[in-house]
């Protein structure tokens, strides 16, 4: 009796490689999600004090001229969220990026929110603060900047108590939590004046629980307990 012909297991595939530097908070969302798939990876580091984003090389996968880019085999993909969309989707990660379709679009709403309205917020305060850039130096548009940017922190805040669980959408970790766990740190971590600052319980509980998880230590708090 002839045997049913043998077929090959599907090839694994390449590496992946990521290009930007490290110390990017768009950067290091890519980072810590891959920390969360186990994925293997190449880095190449590009950007501010490392190889410039105005080469042809890099415009020619990137004419935006931003980090980061990812490279899978010969797809080119940029933009932070989408490559942490596409990672998820493609290791099959329905619990970081849920299939159905109420509670995937509750993720990425939460995702956009962070990259237009969040990341906006910040802005001018982190390039004064942080930078010390001489161009965001304005003190009535530092303290308005500021005063935005913890408005949005507590909307985070009282998103977190309307979720019923330990994460920004509910009981279960998602890609949600990456990108405004980073966002989180940036607040936590920038030198402004305490009395400025709001108290945010649940957002300090939620930074700590982040915090247990080793790719954000890793990629998101630089390292530190």
């Amino acid at each position: 009796m002839n045997s049913a012909p043998h077929s090959e297991p599907p090839a694994a595939p390449g590496p992946l490689k990521i290009l930007g530097k490290a110390s990017s908070i768009n950067v290091r969302k890519v980072l810590w999600l891959c920390a969360e798939l186990g994925l293997v990876y190449q880095h190449e580091a590009w950007g501010s004090g490392e190889r410039d984003t105005q080469l042809p090389e890099f415009l020619a996968l990137n004419p935006n001229a931003m980090v980061p880019v990812l490279l899978d085999g010969d797809f080119v993909l940029w933009e932070s969220n989408s490559i942490c969309r596409y990672l998820a989707a493609r290791q099959g990660r329905s619990d970081l990026l849920p299939h159905e379709p109420q509670a995937r679009a509750r993720v990425e709403q939460w995702m956009d929110w962070q990259a237009g309205e969040l990341n906006n917020a910040w802005r001018y305060a982190f390039m004064s603060l942080v930078r010390k850039s001489p161009a965001h130096a304005d003190p009535q548009t530092l303290a308005a900047g500021i005063q935005n940017w913890n408005r949005h922190m507590q909307m985070l805040e009282q998103q977190l108590g309307r979720s019923t669980g330990h994460f920004v959408t509910g009981e279960h970790f998602t890609l949600a939590d990456i990108v405004l766990g980073l966002s989180t740190h940036r607040w936590a971590m920038a030198p402004m004046d305490e009395a400025l600052r709001p108290q945010l319980p649940r957002v300090q509980a939620y930074y700590q629980r982040l915090s247990e998880r080793p790719g954000f230590l890793a990629h998101g708090r630089n390292g530190l307990p």
